[in-house]
């Protein structure tokens, strides 16, 4: 009986055999076919093995053959090309929302979508300096919680906390659990975001996910449709810097034509461009905060504001400021 019942496996483990063991430089012979089976227990004739990788083929595998005397099978295309899987790898690898221990078990499961030959080169690292994984290890179970507050339109509650100077963790708010509606996940800053409606304040606000604990769905439905049909969700992947600051509006930035690409990079396309001479005139829809000020200071005199006055004048201000902290006095 176990040996009718290890035939019955038979056509799996040869699928199995030819993904694990091939590519399209190590193709394997029907012999060598046999001799991996035999160390499942699973005897073979090559006329079987033939019929099998017709079966698998007709299954929509795809089998190459190559001809000759080190000829043999191999899989060709599969669901992943080892490119895409080594930039997955790297996203992963470079993730600050990622920790070093999930990164290390997410990539080893990539690694099983292709061959042991390929599998090695996934193991590289992504050389980041400074860069800071995440230290909380629930957060895949809460974007899970979260995933399915949204699609089964439920509220959620949980606590939010800080870090305090003896890197312990503090819950805000004294230790109230805030109750919201989840509508959006969000990606900015190399940091994950929940957009969600406060019914008690009647806005939207967001919320580290990282920071966020014992996240419990509630029986009660999400509100605030309304408020979040209005956002423009187009905006959090271009002009905010800052998930918790701002108002939106649309600035005016002066720039040689070789530091326009750095406008378009961070805005994209949708920005318009005039141009006067040597000197370009960019407008871009932004969400004023500090690191949005502070993104601008980065390129020097590269890159100036020019409108609407009131960003100018929090742009001087800005700089006044942090030469007023480095003892120099700010000209007017």
């Amino acid at each position: 009986m176990a040996r009718k019942s290890k035939q019955k496996l038979k056509l799996m483990r040869v699928r199995d055999i030819l993904l694990e063991n091939t590519d399209e430089n190590h193709p394997m012979s029907v012999k060598e076919i046999i001799s991996h089976l035999s160390d499942y227990g699973i005897e073979a004739e090559r006329k079987s093995i033939y019929e099998d990788l017709a079966e698998l083929e007709a299954y929509g595998t795809d089998i190459i053959t190559v001809k000759g005397p080190s000829g043999g099978v191999f899989i060709g295309s599969r669901d992943f090309e080892i490119a895409e899987l080594k930039v997955l790898a790297d996203a992963v690898q470079s993730s600050r929302f990622i920790s070093s221990a999930k990164s290390r078990i997410l990539i080893d499961k990539l690694g099983r979508l292709t061959d042991k030959y390929s599998r090695a080169k996934l193991s590289r690292q992504v050389h980041i300096y400074d860069r800071v994984k995440t230290m909380n290890r629930t957060i895949y179970n809460t974007t899970d919680i979260i995933h399915n507050a949204i699609s089964e339109n439920r509220q959620i509650e949980f606590g939010y906390f800080n870090w305090n100077w003896k890197k312990e963790k503090v819950l805000r708010h004294n230790g109230k659990r805030y109750k919201v509606s989840p509508w959006l996940l969000i990606w900015n800053d190399e940091n994950y975001y929940l957009a969600a409606y406060d019914s008690d304040a009647k806005q939207i606000k967001h919320y580290r996910v990282d920071k966020m604990e014992d996240v419990r769905l509630s029986p009660f439905l999400r509100e605030g449709e309304d408020c979040f049909r209005e956002s423009d969700t187009d905006m959090y992947s271009t002009g905010i810097f800052d998930m918790f600051s701002g108002e939106v509006t649309t600035v005016g930035f002066e720039c040689r034509e070789d530091k326009v690409g750095a406008l378009i990079d961070r805005f994209g396309k949708d920005i318009t461009i005039l141009k006067n001479g040597d000197i370009l005139t960019v407008y871009a829809t932004v969400q004023i905060s500090p690191r949005f000020f502070g993104w601008v200071m980065g390129f020097g005199n590269e890159i100036r504001i020019v409108s609407p006055q009131p960003v100018v004048k929090k742009m001087k201000e800005m700089i006044a400021s942090i030469a007023e902290n480095y003892g120099i006095n700010a000209v007017e």
